[in-house]
């Protein structure tokens, strides 16, 4: 045994989606249909969500928040691990992405588990109750994640889940010149969660990266 982490590389992703089931018949047409709709193909990826699927079934999540619907996909994964009477509300600021998420979450298998909340998440998370939420998963602009982080913390429950997209910040998180205007934000968040104390948390290397948190 070694106290030294094997280096995890694209060889290592590659098995672990090989390894992971992916997508049904009606997330593919979904992503295909949120493609030619010019949404683009930022969700989850399948080895994720099924990661997120477990997490919420061990803590036996009910209530669900999340931050940034997107097409929907996240939202529909994550209503499919929930209890009957169980709900995902889910926030989104782009109209257009809303009325699409819409349309194909009252199509799902899970049409009476979602609530698609409309506006700022800064605007829609303190409209939210306290301790009314077993998870909350992020995964929006990052300059607004230390907020959402600050509400969700509020309305999860203590020994709830608080899931975060993207710590690798879109594959360019040790690039000296990055592209995207996002990684900036996301590493000061990365910096930021270990000193969280309201939280236990970890990245999983899975997808884009993912941080694992359980409230204190």
């Amino acid at each position: 045994m070694s106290d030294q982490s094997t280096p995890v590389g694209a060889e290592h992703f590659r098995y672990i989606a090989a390894h992971t089931a992916g997508d049904d018949l009606f997330l593919a047409d979904l992503k295909r249909a949120a493609t030619a709709g010019g949404i683009p193909g930022i969700w989850v990826a399948p080895e994720q969500a099924s990661l997120m699927q477990i997490l919420l079934r061990l803590c036996r999540a009910r209530e669900v928040v999340e931050v940034g619907t997107l097409a929907g996909y996240s939202a529909i994964a994550m209503a499919r691990a929930l209890p009957e009477g169980g709900r995902v509300r889910t926030i989104e600021l782009d109209p257009q992405r809303a009325d699409f998420a819409e349309r194909w979450i009252a199509r799902s298998d899970v049409a009476g588990r979602i609530e698609v909340m409309r506006g700022p998440a800064a605007e829609v998370l303190p409209r939210l109750d306290a301790d009314s939420a077993d998870a909350a998963f992020l995964d929006a602009d990052k300059a607004g994640y230390p907020l959402y982080l600050a509400e969700c913390l509020r309305i999860v429950r203590r020994g709830g889940l608080v899931l975060v997209d993207n710590a690798f910040a879109f594959g360019q998180l040790f690039d000296e010149h990055p592209t995207d205007r996002e990684v900036a934000p996301m590493r000061e968040f990365n910096e930021r969660m270990p000193r969280e104390t309201a939280l236990q948390s970890v990245i999983v290397p899975l997808g884009d990266g993912l941080w694992v948190g359980v409230k204190r």
